[in-house]
């Protein structure tokens, strides 16, 4: 790029890593925690025969009012709550960010933890703090009430279960973070689906809780459809940093035919909870790997002293599994590597690919 056009982008822009997908095609793709499974046959030939029908030449106005009503009675919306549509969640973490852009705000998240929380702060230009976790990943209560007390954050985010670890907060820890944090706190419930609790009673207690969903781990992870729940009057302020048609036609045709056949999709959901524990019952049973507990479509280990988490990594892609080597993301995953929870038949190839892998790194 020439000078002067480098001139005319911002600085810290210039100096980010974008984010990275992986190329996939032939691999098992275990990196980037979608549902694995598909719809049956006869589903998708009629999800096929309505997306035909979707009127193109309008936009999509009346058709994401039906999809947040729809949502709505999904999620059981608590009365007195409103409910805000996303182009993904990613949309929604950049319109909260904005919309709290005030000089001398900070954003504030457990870490690691969702890195697009802290990129969406340094792009828009607020501050952002990490308060590190314990090493086994909890929340660091007397860190965060800490932090809180001194940098007074105008919004704390709280993965719930977390990424990439897994695990769902304490909820006393939690309790005691909402109450003292002087700004929102939102509860960011992307992996709802394969978790055994949620974050509901806190966004009844809190009017200064919401809760963010997205239904691509419900299994649209190709539709982006990200969802954000709260008070009336929070949300309502919030909308109106929203792009009038930030949904397609076509993603809320698709997301409103994946409500309606929901059961099909809790079916799925159920599949990847056993196999989830499958999985990490087989990588704890290897000597010295550490599997971490897991409520979401994912499993976190820690391996060996002496094993190198590339070599590792490497040695699954020569098998054509794919899987994320997060060791270097952040001081406290050092030796993890993260892999997503897939088919019962990607999960026996990945489970043999470990294996051998592993042998080959061990020192």
């Amino acid at each position: 790029m020439s000078a002067r056009l480098t001139r005319l982008l911002r600085p810290d822009v210039q100096g980010l890593h974008a984010y990275a997908v992986q190329p996939s095609a032939g691999m098992v793709k275990l990196d980037t925690m979608e549902n694995p499974f598909g719809l049956p046959p006869a589903l998708r030939q009629a999800l096929g025969a309505r997306l035909g029908e979707v009127a193109l030449n309008r936009y999509p106005a009346e058709r994401s009012e039906d999809l947040k009503a729809a949502l709505a009675r999904h999620a059981r919306l608590p009365e007195g709550c409103e409910l805000m549509l996303g182009n993904g969640s990613d949309e929604l973490i950049s319109l909260l960010t904005l919309a709290l852009d005030v000089p001398g705000h900070v954003v504030m998240a457990p870490v690691p933890g969702f890195v697009m929380y802290e990129l969406s702060a340094k792009l828009q230009g607020v501050r952002f703090v990490g308060v590190p976790t314990t090493a086994d990943f909890e929340l660091d209560l007397p860190a965060m009430l800490a932090a809180i007390e001194q940098h007074q954050p105008a919004l704390i985010w709280l993965a719930y279960p977390n990424n990439p670890t897994a695990n769902l907060w304490d909820p006393a820890v939690i309790e005691r973070i909402i109450e003292a944090a002087p700004g929102l706190v939102v509860m960011d419930e992307a992996y709802q689906p394969f978790a055994e609790r949620d974050s509901m009673p806190w966004l009844r207690r809190h009017e200064q809780v919401l809760i963010m969903r997205t239904m691509s781990k419900f299994g649209l992870a190709g539709v982006r459809i990200g969802y954000l729940m709260g008070r009336a009057a929070v949300v309502r302020e919030l909308d109106k940093l929203r792009p009038p048609f930030n949904v397609s036609v076509l993603n809320a045709e698709a997301a409103l035919f994946a409500l309606e056949h929901a059961q099909e999709y809790e079916r799925q959901a159920g599949i990847i909870r056993s196999e989830r524990m499958r999985v990490m019952h087989a990588l704890g049973q290897h000597a010295g790997v550490r599997v971490f507990d897991s409520q979401a479509n994912m499993v976190l280990l820690r391996l060996p002293p002496g094993c190198q988490p590339a070599a590792v990594f490497a040695g699954l892609k020569a098998r054509r599994v794919l899987i994320k080597n997060v060791s270097g993301l952040h001081p406290l995953l050092g030796g993890c590597l993260r892999i997503t929870v897939g088919t019962p038949e990607e999960n026996t190839l990945l489970l043999a690919a470990f294996e051998a892998a592993l042998q080959e790194s061990r020192p």
